[in-house]
This record gives structure tokens, sequence and C-alpha cells, in this order.
């Protein structure tokens, strides 16, 4: 039996109680910052809190400079002063001087997961996992060892061919198993490995109708797979001879292997991550290993399969928004469906998926191969959002020239939203969707007759759905209305009521305070960055703005008003950035102007934040009355929906009159009575 080689003390302790799968589990759930956070103030400007990446004076040496760095990502800690590092655990063992037992229960307690009891049967299965690691680094080094030897030489040309550079073989460990039924089952023997260990690894094929069981692998180019923890757990196989009954050939599932909790190149990407911010999902090993070798080393695949929930929420822990990258052709639009359908259940805030289209017969090993890492860079940011991956698949698949086909469009749309677990999430969702069909069928095409009188739905004359949100008119006149007189009264009554805003306004005070509040005082963007990301505005261009704004923020290095200004200049948003101080200075709004205290700013900000967010739920409220006066066909049901419609606009307009600012900045600003003076 092999050894157990590397289960010394106190390392055994650690292992034969706590497997890696547990310390793992509880290490992804906590970020080290907030381990770290309990015992250091952290410096605000080296800081950049929306990419998780920390710094501080270093807890363990006296220093002035903050030189004590941590990143959630690879949940990693290293001094550049003093030269420690380490992971959760070693922080507390180190620092406050806990064993490693109590150093795990700290975390496992941060996350909520209770500790494992003591079980004489899962260390023995830990320590078999242990032993089968070490077979799994041996078959690895065996076919490292024969893709070099005189057999391999088939393989190496291959790999030239592929545009394999023998520093890109390296680094990615690919080996060659010799097309032999019995050559590393020999070779592992050789090593004192017996046969329950080999059969357990899956590196041979055996069973009760088999005989002598032979090599799993003959004839192929091998690619190790790594654990999160970078150990060999399994092995993927492409085979050499164009007559094998499989191209590529996957490890069978082991103690060590599942193959829908693994991703290929996680480990490597996840820690590239830090530099790049997302994880790209590609189809196979030799996508991730071309695009390595081009420079983009934050790639993984699945193995062979569409990818599973598991591994989706793999990827979640490592990046908010992956862009999966898929074929052009129609299985590659069938994979990208596939994936949309299993990740709208799962999606929450700040967390989604964007989708990148490769041209059509190419994949990114074909890409970088043949035009550089350029081409597929533009792809990824050109990546599509998921909610318009669902539009274009459900608008694009029918042609909507009647009612019926129209409102069957609309059922399948809230059916597929209703799906989203998170209610926030879903709500949105459901009001996207509900204005690209408004846009779709309103603006410019819903509602317009052809030219030969049938009330079909154009686009530029082919009469069938898709992602575009204008449409032209029919061949023949100007578009006439196909609203009914009963939506046509609605609509009047609204009007009239007061309930519809007109176009071309500024926008409201309320929001511009926000953005300008901000503008002017943007160490708000450091100090509250993952709340203000998800702040949403009515108005399109505070939209535009707020998205430079904060765009500008996640960069890192320098960042202040000056910095922030020039950034938005550069964007063309000068002019409009200029309208909206003069809205707040016209307005007497102080608190949202460069001149205004840091403390009197964040407080006129808060008050007015809480008025936008009551504001917008009642705005959505007043929306689904809407168009509950528009579908309802029963007069007095009517009157009561426009009822209820009126008491939520009147409360709208309470909250729009109510003063959210107070008039002047308080002591601090120097806006009482003898104090510095007055903004201009």
């Amino acid at each position: 039996m092999l050894s157990l080689n590397h289960c010394q003390a106190p390392e055994a302790y650690r292992i034969l109680r706590f497997s890696p799968s547990f310390l793992d589990d509880i290490r992804e759930r906590v970020p080290i910052s907030d381990v770290i956070g309990r015992h250091v103030t952290w410096d605000r400007k080296k800081t950049n809190t929306s990419r998780g990446d920390w710094w501080a004076c270093c807890p363990f040496h006296g220093e002035k400079s903050p030189s004590f760095h941590c990143e959630d990502r690879k949940g990693r800690y290293h001094c550049f002063g003093c030269g420690v590092s380490g992971d959760h655990f070693k922080f507390l063992t180190e620092l406050e001087n806990l064993n490693f037992p109590e150093a795990v229960e700290r975390i496992a307690d941060m996350a909520g997961v209770a500790m494992p009891a003591p079980d004489p049967e899962a260390a023995r299965r830990e320590q078999k996992r242990a032993s089968l690691e070490d077979v799994m680094e041996m078959a690895a080094e065996f076919f490292e060892s024969q893709l070099q030897g005189a057999e391999g030489a088939k393989a190496r040309a291959y790999l030239r061919d592929r545009g394999l550079s023998g520093r890109t073989i390296v680094a990615f460990r690919l080996g060659y198993s010799p097309d032999s039924r019995s050559a590393l089952k020999e070779h592992l023997a050789s090593r004192g490995v017996d046969k329950d260990q080999i059969e357990a690894c899956g590196l041979v094929v055996h069973g009760p109708d088999i005989a002598v069981s032979y090599d799993r692998f003959r004839d192929r180019i091998m690619f190790p797979i790594l654990s999160s923890r970078e150990r060999v757990i399994a092995f993927g196989g492409r085979a050499l001879s164009p007559t094998a009954p499989a191209k590529y050939l996957n490890s069978n599932e082991t103690e060590l292997f599942h193959k829908s909790n693994v991703l290929y190149n996680f480990a490597r990407a996840r820690r590239a991550c830090g530099q790049d911010g997302t994880l790209v999902v590609v189809e196979g090993y030799m996508d991730v290993i071309a695009l390595a070798q081009a420079g983009v080393e934050n790639a993984v695949a699945p193995l062979g399969t569409a990818l599973t929930e598991n591994q989706l929420k793999l990827i979640w822990r490592v990046t908010p928004q992956p862009v999966l990258c898929f074929d052009g052709d129609e299985a590659g639009q069938r994979a990208a469906n596939r994936t949309a359908d299993l990740a709208l259940p799962l999606i929450a805030p700040g967390r989604s998926l964007r989708f990148a289209v490769l041209p059509p017969g190419k994949d990114p090993d074909d890409l970088v191969r043949q035009d550089g890492r350029a081409p597929f860079d533009q792809l990824l940011e050109q990546a599509r959002a998921l909610a318009d991956v669902v539009w274009s698949r459900e608008a694009g698949s029918g042609v909507f020239e009647t009612p019926e086909s129209r409102a069957e469009l609309e059922a399948r749309l809230r059916q597929i939203t209703s799906q989203i677990a998170d209610e926030s999430v879903r709500r949105h969702y459901q009001q996207d969707m509900r204005e690209r069909m408004q846009a779709f069928f309103g603006g410019g095409g819903y509602g317009q007759r052809n030219g030969d009188g049938r009330g079909g739905y154009q686009r530029g004359g082919g009469g069938r759905g898709g992602s575009e949100r204008g449409y032209g008119g029919g061949r023949g006149g100007g578009p006439q209305s196909m609203q009914s007189s009963r939506g046509l009264a609605v609509s009047e009554r609204l009007t009239r009521s007061g309930l519809v805003r007109g176009h071309g306004e500024m926008p409201s005070l309320r929001e511009t305070v926000l953005v300008m509040t901000v503008a002017n005082h943007p160490q708000m963007l450091h100090e509250d960055f993952d709340e203000l990301s998800t702040l949403e505005f009515d108005d399109k261009g505070l939209m535009r703005i707020w998205q430079v704004m904060l765009d500008a923020a996640s960069v890192g290095g320098r960042f202040d008003r000056e910095r922030l200004y020039e950034a938005l200049e550069a964007e063309g948003q000068g002019e409009l950035l200029a309208r909206l101080e003069s809205q707040v200075r016209n307005a007497r709004i102080w608190t949202a102007t460069v001149e205004a205290a840091a403390e009197d700013a964040r407080e006129g900000y808060s008050q007015a934040l809480a008025l936008h967010k009551r504001t917008r739920d009642l705005k959505w409220q007043k929306a689904e009355l809407e168009r509950d006066i528009v579908e309802c066909e029963d007069a007095e049901q009517s009157y009561a929906i426009m009822a209820a419609l009126q008491q939520v606009q009147l409360e709208i307009a309470r909250l729009e009159n109510q003063e959210a600012i107070i008039d002047g900045f308080g002591v601090l600003s120097g806006r009482v009575k003898g104090g510095r003076g007055q903004a201009g």
C-alpha cells in the first residue's frame, strides 16, 4: 500500500479531522478581508473594494505606510515589508496564536457552517483520498515523460501543429499515453502502487467481466485536470488515431473526481481574475490553452459536457458576471439557450452572465492562432447580457401578425421570467421585458398596419421578431394606430389626470442631487461602491454619467474629483454635467456641490437616496396599475384601478414636493451665520 507521506503532524491532524473540501468551502464563504479587517484599518486610497483588493499597515510589524495586501478572490495575504503571507487559517494561528482547529472553528462560525463531528471513517476516507492524489501525480509525471520520449514524437508534432510552445506544454503539464494496454499500470506497480489504488483512480478499465484490467488511456495526448487546490484529480485524453471510438475521453467518476463539480483550468484562471476581473468560459481544453498562450489566462472550460448548475455556482464564487463564449452556428446558439435557461432561476442582484458569440466556423483556438488576441478581446467587450439573449430568442422565434401571437409571446416571457427565484431581479426582468415588448410593437412597429392593410409587425419589411427595438413602417402610407377606442380613452384620461409626464424635461432634481453629490465628493464611490453600483435612475443621460463614474472608480489607482471629471469629459458628458451642476445650484441644494463638507454631503445624499428608493417603488406600482387599466375589460374594475393609481400618483407627488435636503450645510460647511461663507 502506498504510504501517506504528506500526513506528518501537525498536518496529519488537519487532514484527518478536516477534509480539504470542508476547508475550501468555509474559506470561499468568508472573504479573507472580513477575517483580517478585525485587526487592521484599511487604507482608503490604495484599497479597491469593488475588486476585493485591500491594503493596510501590516499587523505583524510596525510601519507607517501600508504594505500589507490581501485579495478576496485569491483568499491570500502578503506583506511586501516583512514577507509574511498565508490564508485565513494561517493569519489567525500566527496573529492570535490559535491552534489550527481553533482557527478552523473561528472561520466556520463566520461562515455559518457547523463543524464536522469526529468521524474515524471520514478520516480513513481522507487518508485514502490523499493517497489516491499521490497516485494521480505519479500518472501525470509518467505521461509527461512519455511525451518527451521516443514514443511521444507523433504527439509532439500534433501539439506543434496546433501552435503550442514548449513553455505552454510544460505549464499545462501535457503528456502522452502510449499505445499500450499496460504501460501505465506496470509503471505504477513498479512504484509500489497496488491494484486497488490504480482501479480507484480510474486509470484502468476493470470489472467482473474483464479478466485482466487494461489502461483506460491509450495513444492519447493527456490533459491533467486539477482540483481547486491544484492537485491532479483526473485526466482528459485526446485521441491521435482518427479511428478511435471517442475523440476526447475523460476519467470516470472516482473518489477524487466528480465531473459536474469541476472546471478545467479553474485554479489558474481564478488567480488571473485578480487582474482581468472575470472568468471566460469556453468549450474545450485546447481553447483554454491557446487563450492562455495568447495572454488570456482567465479562461475555464467544462469537461466535454454542457455547463452544470454546480459549475455555474463555482464560477460565481469568483466573478459576478462571467462571459460565456459560444460558436456562431446553430449548435452554439442551442448551447447558449440551454445555459440561459439553466442560469435564470439562479441569478441574483449582481450575479448574472454575459454571452459572446464567435464568428461562424471559428473557436477561440482558431481565432487567437490566426489573428492574435485583439479580436477575442473585442468579442468579450461586445458580450451581450442574459436579458438580451432571452429576448432575442423569444422575439426572434416567430411571426407576430395577430393579437393572439403577440399575447403568446407576452405569456412566454412572463413564464420564463417567473422562474427567477430572487424577487427583486424577477421584478426588474419582468419590467424590462414589458419595455422591450412596448418598444418592439409600440415604438415604430406595435400598432402599425402593413401597406396591404394587414395588422402585421415588420422589421424593415420582414415581419419576424428580433432583438432590435425600433422597426420601420409598412410599404404603403404612414403608420396608423391600431389601439382600441378603450385604450385611447384610457390614455387620454391618464394624460388629463397628470399621471403621464412629458418628454424633453431635465432629470428629476432628486436624481440629479444623487449623481452630483457623488461626482463632487467621489470618495463616496470608494467607501460605498457596492451599494452605489446597484443604483438605477429613470433618466438615461444620468445612467450614462453614472456608469462612467462607476467604471472610473473601479480602475483603481489615484482617484479624486479632478480625475473623475476628466473621465466624464473624455466620454462626452461635460455639457450635461454642467447643466446638472446648474440645476442643483439654481435649486440651492448646496449639499450636492463641491463646497459642501463631506459629512453634510453624505447626510444630504442619504436623505435623497431614501426618497429616491421609495419613489422608484411607487413608480413601479404606477406602471403596473397603468398596464392593468389598459388590459381591464370591466368598467367598474377599471375605475377602481384608476382610483388606486391616483392614490399612488398623489404619494409620488407628495414625495417629489417634500423638502429632502436641509437648506444649508451646517457649521462644518460654513453655511450658518458667522461661518466661512456661502457656496456660489
